[in-house]
């Protein structure tokens, strides 16, 4: 075991998948010498050269059209995207070339590309530093949109993305890049990239998180003991596809389920969510399913995020009013 950030735990899984594979290319704006404004792809480029760890002109959408080139090329593309709130530059690309290649070419030609992206709140940035537009990416057929919460799971989920044939969106929290854990460097994936993880286990109700919000659930959970009740906690990792299996399985145990993120409530992913689960565990649900979210006005100043991204009391206060039903 070694102890590493989430930041580091990335920038190692970046290391081993340039080791295995002379197709997989980095790119982004600052990400050589300098190492990306988080330092992810720090020390990349003096390992590997300028031709495989390419810093590239301020142009979001010629980062993601040439890389898109690369991939129908044969090669593996990682491209990182510096913040959030600058990726919609390239919106088009990936949603309109990106994600539909395939499909136009009726499974003829793939997109192995990986596009890497700091995303959501916590840092006291400044305007278009910190977004959270998770749901535009999952609602395009065509991309894989996931997010690991965690540096064990950042390691393995970088590797696992770039390893995959279909565009991923790599959504990273850049709130936990400085969170330490232990990951095991030799060690397989012990699950599908696409499969959700039971972080906690609990008794009395679900609560279903991805990325930066994953933390918050667990430290809710282990508030709710002191109270008396059992959360189960979820880790979705997968935001496209969702794992609907593990989260049914889980609610069909608890009666209840709470979805948590970042993002606005209205239109989010726990909304899809919501209704899926409604679907199918309508007669085990013991009440309606909650959602705890940011709220609908566009991301605050630095000084008022902390009442816009949800804590652990207002998940504990959904749960209590799932609890009282």
């Amino acid at each position: 075991m070694t102890v590493m950030t989430l930041a580091g735990a990335i920038n190692a899984g970046l290391r081993r998948a340039l080791e295995r594979d002379p197709k997989v290319v980095l790119m982004g704006e600052d990400i050589g010498a300098l190492g990306g404004v988080f330092r992810v792809t720090d020390t990349l480029q003096k390992d590997f050269g300028g031709a495989r760890v390419i810093d590239t002109p301020l142009a979001e959408s010629g980062i993601i059209g040439t890389a898109f080139g690369l991939a129908l090329r044969g090669y593996r593309p990682v491209c990182e995207i510096q913040f959030d709130g600058f990726v919609y530059p390239a919106f088009d690309q990936i949603v309109s070339q990106v994600a539909k290649i395939h499909y136009r070419t009726e499974g003829k030609v793939r997109a192995p590309m990986t596009i890497r992206v700091p995303f959501g709140g916590g840092i006291g940035a400044v305007e278009h530093h910190s977004e959270s537009p998770e749901a535009y990416f999952a609602h395009t057929p065509g991309l894989r949109v996931v997010t690991p919460s965690s540096p064990a799971e950042a390691y393995t989920m970088i590797q696992q993305a770039i390893a995959d044939d279909d565009p991923v969106v790599f959504f990273e929290p850049k709130r936990r890049y400085w969170d330490r854990a232990d990951v095991q460097p030799d060690a397989p994936p012990d699950l599908d990239l696409y499969r959700a993880r039971i972080v906690r286990s609990g008794s009395d109700a679900t609560v279903v998180a991805y990325g930066p919000m994953v933390a918050t659930a667990l430290a809710a959970a282990a508030q709710a003991e002191t109270e008396g009740h059992s959360l189960e906690v979820v880790d979705l990792r997968s935001l496209s596809p969702v794992d609907f299996d593990a989260v049914e399985e889980s609610v069909r145990r608890t009666g209840r389920l709470v979805v948590v993120h970042e993002a606005p409530v209205f239109a989010g992913l726990g909304a899809e969510i919501a209704a899926r689960i409604t679907e199918r565990c309508f007669y085990q649900l013991e009440s309606p399913v909650l959602r705890v979210g940011g709220f609908a006005t566009p991301y605050p100043p630095a000084k008022l995020e902390k009442h816009y991204l949800p804590d652990p009391d207002r998940i504990l206060d959904a749960v209590d009013r799932a609890l009282a039903a």
